[in-house]
């Protein structure tokens, strides 16, 4: 087994990893305290329990846990779907962006509810750019000598878990993160978008199972153990992509109760013109 690929990278990676977590828990933790006492309400708990279950996926994912239980194209292949799609999902629902917008002083949030208004955070954030980011990473990765380059370098592999898991961030906070933004686009174009990220990583697996040993390119590792990872991936990466389907039409469902009690409590007040003013709100 390779030693990229064993406690990822080594145990001076994973204790990064995990002290970079804890400093992300604590600060979470804390800005929640934080809106709970500024504002008399508390923070959901759903949303922290969610934060904390990515962060902690994330670590396992990266732990000597993984590596020794796993290890090879097996360990490679879980912290692929941990890293960029299960703790990705979990992360995005605990809202770490609006309680961060929350937490800050006025002209800081200021400065960052126009920052992610820009032109190039909107093109970044957008369904088709992530989707493009997430899984078109996973074919470089599988489909050139990248893979072959993250068995011999440490360093490189902590690079691609690092895109894993930047890039599945991305791409579930483009599709279900809980910020409004008049920009994102309507319910139908974010599910076309998971459609066909879901059968190009569905494929991608499918090719990766048939052309073992030969895919990815160099790896060294036996038939059997790419297609037990091939299978891995085709089958949790499934899981993830309800999750991910649930979450996003639980999201809109939510949204659309919410815009129905608006709307007859308008109507109730005398104020039917209120109608049209959550058009604008994405699902």
């Amino acid at each position: 087994m390779s030693h990229a690929h064993g406690a990822a990278a080594g145990p001076p990676g994973w204790l990064l990893a995990a002290a970079l977590a804890a400093v992300a828990v604590v600060l979470y933790l804390r800005a929640a305290r934080g809106v709970r006492t500024g504002t008399g309400r508390p923070w959901g708990a759903r949303r922290t329990w969610a934060f904390l279950a990515g962060v902690a996926a994330a670590v396992v994912a990266v732990s000597p846990l993984v590596g020794d239980a796993t290890g090879g194209a097996r360990g490679h292949m879980v912290q692929h779907v941990v890293l960029g799609m299960a703790a990705p999902l979990a992360l995005v629902l605990g809202a770490p962006v609006t309680l961060a917008l929350t937490s800050l002083p006025v002209a800081a949030r200021r400065r960052a509810v126009r920052a992610l208004a820009s032109a190039p955070v909107q093109v970044l954030a957008h369904p088709v750019t992530a989707g493009l980011l997430h899984v078109g990473g996973l074919y470089a990765l599988y489909l050139t000598p990248l893979y072959a380059l993250t068995l011999r370098s440490p360093a490189v592999h902590r690079a691609v878990l690092v895109h894993f898991l930047a890039a599945g961030c991305l791409f579930a906070w483009s599709l279900v993160g809980p910020e409004r933004t008049s920009r994102r686009p309507g319910l139908r174009t974010r599910v076309g978008v998971l459609v066909v990220a879901s059968a190009a990583h569905g494929y991608l697996a499918k090719v990766l199972y048939a052309r073992a040993p030969l895919l990815p390119a160099g790896n060294g590792h036996g038939v059997g153990e790419l297609q037990d990872a091939a299978r891995w991936m085709y089958s949790a990466g499934d899981v993830a992509e309800v999750a991910l389907a649930a979450a996003l039409f639980a999201a809109w469902h939510r949204r659309r109760r919410r815009t129905s009690v608006r709307r007859v409590t308008a109507q109730a007040a005398g104020h039917p013109a209120a109608e049209c003013s959550t058009g604008t709100t994405s699902a």
